[in-house]
């Protein structure tokens, strides 16, 4: 998976834009969208989080679909084709308001968006090939600084055109995502091209070790059941708590500064452990993130579960990238981030409609917020058994 490129960074840039596209808008912008359209549409709380679980089910059909072809076709050609499809998909979602129309671009853009998103991660990889230290940072970068990116723009611009246009103008928010997109296509595309001969070994593949990596496996899976909980409905319990419109943008900005930072806070634990360490920590991070604004309800307390969880969310996926990396021969990297895709992917399905239904029982979605902390949790001492291979 190793190339030799005369630009390595500006490669890492069009990468992470990618990753803005298909993480920081298409996943987690409905968020920023969901109380709007849930006012202007009269839905509940489990039609609202059906939506994020229909993306999550085209993610796993996106990161199985992935996994079958990847031997196939070279991950640089299905991350540039899953990036022009998810920004397609996120210029169709703002066309029409009825939930069959929704549900459908919302399922395409989690097919297409799993396409770029678990090949991104094989194609940094290889970017600092012998270089363990340059290396986490470069896969670090790419998932923080990428969906960081994503958040920061988003919850910038769209709670106050929310506000000042009111929830009728949801259809405008996508439009305008769907156009930042498009912009962010020439240099991505440009990157991908440049990794056009990374092509995945024909060689007898040697099976991956299963078995021995459970407990990555299975922490991972309780992370994509927990952090999706806290993106979705965040802006919905703000809006519940009477937070206005400058809060809530402050509140997301905050977020997505700190997802981008958060490369830099665990590059040293990244590059040091090859074991389920940096996980683990990972997840409880993202667990203290998630329950404090429902234990403290207050402003401040907001603000520092933003920095909280927002320093820690996106290194999850850094963090078993990096264990691949360290622990499986490179024919196998875009096998077996493919594999841990596919477990995220099922268990970030549950999470919203989960949520949603708990929210609707108890006329509360705080104690969703609550239980996505404990399942976190749960996560992060499994993660904790994983030994290095």
């Amino acid at each position: 998976m190793s190339v030799t490129l005369t630009r390595p960074w500006l490669v890492l840039a069009g990468l992470s834009l990618g990753v803005t596209v298909t993480n920081g808008f298409a996943r987690f912008a409905y968020g920023l969208m969901l109380p709007a359209m849930k006012s202007e549409m009269g839905w509940n709380y489990a039609q609202a989080g059906w939506l994020n679980t229909a993306n999550a089910l085209g993610y796993i059909a996106g990161a199985v679909l992935t996994m079958l072809v990847i031997r196939r076709i070279s991950p640089a050609h299905l991350f540039a084709f899953g990036l022009i499809t998810t920004t397609l998909a996120l210029l169709a979602t703002g066309l029409n308001a009825a939930l069959w129309w929704q549900t459908l671009w919302r399922i395409l853009a989690g097919i297409f968006g799993a396409m770029s998103f678990s090949t991104a991660g094989a194609l940094a990889a290889g970017l600092f090939y012998g270089d363990p230290r340059r290396n986490a940072l470069a896969i670090a970068i790419l998932f923080g600084s990428g969906g960081g990116l994503g958040i920061v723009l988003a919850g910038a611009a769209l709670p106050l055109m929310l506000d000042a246009y009111g929830p009728g103008a949801w259809p405008m928010g996508w439009i305008v995502i769907g156009v930042a997109s498009l912009s962010f296509l020439p240099l991505s595309l440009w990157a991908a091209l440049q990794l056009r001969t990374q092509v995945q070994s024909q060689a007898k593949t040697v099976p991956l070790p299963i078995r021995r990596m459970l407990p990555e496996m299975a922490g991972y899976a309780g992370f994509g059941l927990g952090y999706i909980v806290y993106l979705t409905f965040l802006s919905a319990w703000m809006t519940e708590q009477a937070a206005g419109a400058g809060f809530i943008a402050l509140v997301w900005v905050i977020l997505g500064v700190c997802i981008s930072l958060s490369p830099l806070v665990w590059r040293p634990i990244l590059a040091c452990y090859a074991s389920g360490l940096p996980l683990a920590l990972i997840l409880i991070g993202i667990a203290i993130g998630s329950a404090l604004p429902v234990v403290l309800p207050s402003g401040p307390a907001l603000l520092i579960s933003a920095v909280v969880f927002g320093l820690s969310v996106f290194m999850a996926p850094g963090a078993v990238t990096n264990f691949t990396r360290q622990n499986l021969p490179p024919e196998s990297w875009g096998r077996a981030i493919s594999l841990f895709t596919v477990i995220f992917a099922v268990a970030q399905t549950l999470g919203p409609y989960g949520a949603g239904l708990v929210g609707d029982m108890y006329n509360n979605i705080g104690i969703s917020l609550l239980a996505a902390a404990g399942i976190l949790l749960v996560g992060a001492v499994v993660a904790l058994m994983q030994k290095p291979l």
